[in-house]
This record gives structure tokens, sequence and C-alpha cells, in this order.
């Protein structure tokens, strides 16, 4: 036992909603000059920077992430999440139209409203800030689910929003279930949009949700089966390395895991014995460590969840190279896996693992190499490794993904849009892109009388 945390139903989703509409409708937020907020909002990174081991342990012993990662990447990225869409507050200009008529028109980009903003587990301060950011930035309030499995970060963090002077009622955190707190947001009728990163069949009920109640706005970043592509010519300790890193990275627990390896037929046996080399030596343990290199899975229910596709992959036929069992002792760890001789028909080929399960298969041909990857329902993320430029740009633009990476592996980015094609999801977490689902675009058009000229 962590803490107790009072979980939150729809009475309490109701009152938090009525908080955010009134600090929308009547509040000084959204009538704040952008400069205004960017100021409050460079305060509030600048707490986060302050408390950013009370936060980096919190996600820790929350989520089984590695401690020493969240003080040295995810606690200062949310920093500078905030800080990034803080200089976007007071550039949100519309324009003047040059109309075809004897009018004159310009465009607002005005908040939309209240946002109901639906955060995973496995980057819980990361996700967080990539959603409120842009947020507070367009001038919206908003209403914030934490997962369940990580409620607590999302409490201090409000608890700084507002030493940061954020008004009341435009940061709201209710901590609860998604088929109790998520579906009462999701189907609010005072709520106007929607983020929601997660699976992609909870992904299905929110839009569903926003449907049924007020077609609110939507953007969704769901799931992937991440495939990367190493060439014949590719540096063989490179490839290696981001393959390794792609899978492992947070346990595996990763949206753009690269779960799905193609190696060209002449590289693969040697990249095999590095990958395979890697795996065995990498330090699994108590997430406090600063040795470890991969916590524990968030709970039991993921834990069984990967065992059983590791399960599957025997069954199924694919060759087990390593790993595949929880580790001695207590908590939820498991060692890192690697098969090979994947088919795409295989489960373990096809779904989302969410674990530290890496699935390689041998190709010849570029054109195999592009069948191959695009052969899933998913099309958030690929990777390339080659140092043929010719190769990169056939491959980079035949590949049905949001984010291509060439010669590195999760190059995310605040200034670059990251999305999904097919179930995937759409909607951008990162760049200015990410404001659009925060704004709205209001034309304004007024006559002109024996204007010289239009």
């Amino acid at each position: 036992m962590i803490a107790r945390v009072a979980e939150g139903d729809k009475e309490d989703v109701d009152l938090a909603v009525k908080a955010a509409r009134q600090a929308f409708d009547h509040g000084p937020w959204p009538r704040l000059p952008g400069s205004a907020r960017a100021r409050i909002m460079m305060k509030f990174a600048d707490l986060i920077e302050e408390n950013v081991e009370e936060l980096a342990v919190l996600d820790t012993i929350d989520a089984g992430k590695l401690f020493s990662m969240g003080k040295a990447i995810d606690i200062p990225m949310a920093a500078k999440n905030l800080r990034y869409y803080a200089g976007a507050a007071d550039k949100i200009h519309g324009e003047v139209l040059k109309m075809s008529r004897e009018f004159h028109a310009y465009t607002l980009r005005e908040p939309i409203g209240v946002a109901g903003l639906i955060i995973p587990w496995n980057f819980p301060s990361a996700m967080l800030m990539c959603k409120v950011s842009p947020a507070l930035a367009a001038g919206c309030t908003m209403v914030v689910k934490p997962a369940e499995q990580t409620p607590l970060s999302a409490l201090y963090f409000a608890h700084l929003a507002k030493l940061a002077g954020i008004p009341d009622g435009v940061l709201n955190v209710i901590n609860g279930y998604g088929p109790k707190a998520g579906a009462a947001i999701t189907s609010h009728m005072d709520i106007d949009a929607v983020s929601f990163t997660g699976s992609t069949e909870v992904g299905r009920k929110v839009m569903q949700a926003a449907a049924t109640s007020n077609l609110k706005v939507v953007s969704l970043e769901l799931g992937g089966k991440s495939p990367l592509i190493i060439f014949d010519d590719a540096d063989v300790d490179m490839a290696a390395q981001l393959a390794i890193f792609g899978i492992l990275f947070n346990k595996g627990e990763v949206c753009v895991s690269s779960s799905r390896v193609y190696v060209q037929e002449g590289l693969y046996e040697e990249l095999v014995k590095k990958l395979v080399e890697k795996a065995k030596a990498w330090v699994v343990g108590d997430p406090f460590d600063p040795k470890v290199q991969q916590g524990p899975q968030i709970d039991k229910k993921q834990f069984d969840k990967i065992l059983s596709y590791i399960e599957h992959g025997k069954r199924e036929g694919a060759t087990l190279l390593t790993g595949g069992k929880p580790l001695d002792g207590k908590g939820y760890y498991i060692e890192p896996t690697i098969f090979s001789e994947i088919k795409e028909e295989m489960l373990i080929a096809k779904e989302e693992i969410f674990g530290p399960v890496l699935g390689l298969a041998k190709f010849k041909t570029v054109e195999e190499a592009i069948k191959r990857a695009n052969s899933t329902r998913y099309g958030l993320a690929a990777g390339i490794v080659t140092k043929d430029i010719n190769v990169a740009n056939t491959v980079s633009r035949s590949i049905r993904a949001g984010s291509i990476w060439i010669n590195c592996y999760a190059a995310l980015d605040f200034d670059c849009p990251f999305s999904g094609y097919k179930m995937s999801g759409f909607g951008s977490s990162l760049g200015l892109e990410a404001l659009d689902i925060y704004l709205k675009v209001k034309s304004v058009v007024t006559p002109l009388f024996n204007t010289p000229w239009l």
C-alpha cells in the first residue's frame, strides 16, 4: 500500500466541470493577455524544477519508473513542455482575409472552452504536461483524469499550479477509474474537447461517447506496433543499440516501442547476436537503484498480460532467443525477451504487448521491408537504419506512420508534431499543432462601402 486516493465518480466530475465552466465563462484565465498567462506558466515550470525529486519519487513508487530517469528526463521535460507552450501563449493569431466581394473579414482563434484530459500510466508526468501545457496556453480550463494506476504526481502538479498563481477552477484533477470518471468526462455535455492517450480499444469508446453526447472535439493518441527496419549497410553497433533501447526503455511500456525489428539478411546473424548479448546484460531490478535499467511492470494485470503474449509466441512457432520468464523474487519483473522468426499473422507481431518483448524477422528487399512494416492496423511510428539516403527517403515516404526516425529512435521534441495514422489515432500531442484541439476559429465579417479596392 502506497497511499489511499479518493475515487471520483460522475458526481465528482460534474462538480469539477462546473468549476471549470465557471472559470472559463467568468474567470480571468481566458481573458488574460497571452503574455500574462505565459508568466504564470513560467512560474509553474520553475516550481516543477524546484520539486523535481518529489515528483520523480511519486512516479517511481506509482509506476515502477526508474527514479534516475525521472529526475534526469521525465520531470525536467514536463517543465520544458510548459515553457515551450508559454512561449506560444502570446502568439496565437488569426488572419485578415482578402474577400472576393465587398466585405472586410478576419479570423479569431479563441479557446475552445473546457477540456477533458485523460492521462495514461506509462508517463504520468510527461503526458500530463503534454496535454495541460497547450490547453493552458490557449486559455482553456480543464478537468484532468490521471490513470487509476498513477494518481499521485497529478495531485502534486495541481498543488504546484495553485502556488504558481493559476486561478481556481482552471486546472481540476479527478482521480478515478475509466468506466466511471473517464466515461463521465467523455460523455459530459459541458466539456468541449477531450484529449485521450491510451489503448485503441478505449479510444473507440471515447469517440463514441463524444459522438453521442455533444459532438465534442476529440484528439486520440492510441496504440502502436512500430517497426524498426535495419538495412545491410547500417552501422551494426548503432542499430543494435537503437533496437534494444527502442524495446526496453521504460520496460517496454511505451506506445512507440520498436516491438517489430526487420533486419536485412546480410546483417541479420551479426545483429541478432549483439541484441541477445545486450538483452542478457540488461539490469532489471529496484527502480531506485541507479545501476538498474529496467524496473517492474506497472501492475499484476500488465505483468500477466505480457507473460501470456510470451506463451502465445512460443505456441505459434516463434523462436525464443532469450528471456521469456519473470525474474525470481518479489515484484512484477520480466526478463528482456527476444523472439526471432516472427510472422505477421502471429499474435506477438499483430498486437501491442506493452512490455519488454521484441520480435525479429529477416527480409531481402526494400519492397518486402515496406510491405511487412505496413502490415499492421497501427501507424504511430517507425525507424529506419541505413546509410543510403535514397533508401531512407523511399522508405520514410512509404510507411504509413505519424513519425519516422532515420538513424535514431524515439526522437521526440516539443517542436515536432507527434500523431498517428490508422488505428493509432489522430491529433498532435506535440508541436504548435497540439494547440489546435484547444482553439476554435471564428470568422468575423463586416461590409465595405465605397472602398477604392477589395
